[in-house]
């Protein structure tokens, strides 16, 4: 039985996603073509109209990937919205996707709007985002990182990585086990890129190295789609379609130290070696009134194998330097009974290998965990974790319940 704890006054009560392509294949496709295919996918998940929409929470400044935007106006336009309230968008880019959600619910609360829209569209047909530093121009922090062969944010978090390494002793073995056990969890998932597409300890090894220590399976995809989420208050949820998800506990922030590590590499171990997230955890479990052993499945932001590792650490799932360890003993691997102390990671296979859409993704499964009907579901699961970022500030989390 779900600990009934934490905030529970707003609830998702749907979810739509495009199909998701290999970059560029979407096109001719727009990101507001399919950002609205999402939207009205959730609608009809939520069995709700899409004019009852009056409220839009983004993030990654309403970017959709990093070159384009998104615009609540052309929303309204296509998809005949009568009126919206609330349209507002946090900073960052993927560090904001959980944190997205609060937004919306503090646009609930408050009274400004009763039915939100979270969105992610990603079209990378002009721009691949592994090479978004490269393209852009310089400026004082790009003066710094691109002579530096700095191209895209992998590189970035190779450098992280590589102290991690020094630091706590971590192997490649250990990102070898996170990139093989996403792509075993995306294997019976007929959406997925790498659906049907196994990856050995052989294959990992003998991949190409882009950003040393990291090799090509150590990377997120870049693919194309869209993901949309629909919140709303708790009481209207359970008068919906779909069984309500609620919102436990929803935070976003950050620490300056740990701001300074996606690209001034100027912080002390202690934030250098991490994902940032340290801050968001504490502030999850106070809220919720829930620890690390409550949670029974973890859905974290995966845009590279070793952030995967340095977020078990900041959520409290083992100790900090014991990252590497943990995720060598398989304890990460999904089961529908995880032994104790085991935490199944990214059950969709993640960004890694199922699709890469900013975290939204993340949030799609662990909606369907809570309600029951995930494809490699966890056993009688209370509550997930999910995960935004690390990428730059904010990082995010969030904590979903499960409605009984």
């Amino acid at each position: 039985m779900a600990q009934m704890s934490g905030l529970r006054d707003v609830a998702i009560v749907g979810v739509g996603a495009t199909p998701y392509y290999k970059r560029g294949e979407s096109w001719p496709q727009t990101t507001t073509q399919m950002a609205c295919e999402a939207i009205l996918a959730a609608c009809e998940d939520a069995g709700v109209s899409v004019k009852e929409i009056d409220g839009f929470a983004y993030y990654s400044g309403a970017g959709a990937g990093y070159g384009e935007k998104m615009d609540t106006a052309d929303f309204m336009e296509t998809l005949g919205i009568p009126e919206v309230t609330f349209t507002a968008s946090l900073t960052s880019g993927g560090g904001g996707s959980a944190g997205a959600i609060g937004l919306a619910r503090a646009a609930i609360v408050a009274g400004d709007a009763t039915m939100v829209v979270t969105v992610m569209a990603l079209q990378q047909a002009k721009q691949r985002l592994g090479t978004v530093f490269a393209a852009v121009a310089p400026d004082p922090v790009n003066s710094f990182i691109q002579p530096s062969g700095l191209a895209g944010p992998g590189h970035l978090m190779s450098v992280l990585a590589r102290r991690h390494m020094h630091l706590y002793g971590t192997r490649r073995e250990a990102f070898c086990e996170i990139a093989m056990s996403e792509r075993q969890n995306a294997q019976n998932r007929p959406k997925a890129r790498f659906h049907g597409v196994p990856m050995t300890k052989d294959d990992y090894f003998s991949a190409r190295m882009i950003a040393e220590p990291l090799c090509l399976f150590d990377f997120c995809q870049e693919t194309d789609g869209a993901v949309a989420v629909l919140t709303t208050t708790t009481e209207r949820a359970r008068d919906l379609k779909q069984k309500p998800v609620p919102v436990v506990a929803v935070a976003h922030g950050g620490t300056k130290d740990w701001g300074r590590a996606f690209a001034w590499m100027g912080m002390p171990d202690e934030y250098f070696a991490s994902a940032g997230n340290k801050p968001i955890a504490d502030r999850l479990y106070r809220q919720s009134g829930l620890s690390p052993s409550d949670i029974d499945v973890a859905l974290l932001y995966d845009h590279f194998s070793p952030m995967v590792l340095m977020q078990l650490e900041d959520y409290g799932f083992c100790e900090r330097g014991e990252g590497g360890a943990f995720v060598e003993s398989g304890a990460i691997r999904y089961s529908p009974t995880p032994s104790k102390g085991a935490i199944p990671v990214n059950t969709h296979g993640g960004q890694l290998s199922e699709a890469y859409i900013i975290g939204m993704t993340h949030i799609l499964e662990g909606v369907e965990q809570m309600r029951g009907t995930a494809i490699n579901q966890v056993t009688d699961a209370d509550h997930a974790l999910v995960t935004g970022g690390p990428a730059s500030l904010p990082v995010s989390g969030m904590i979903l319940g499960r409605d009984d």
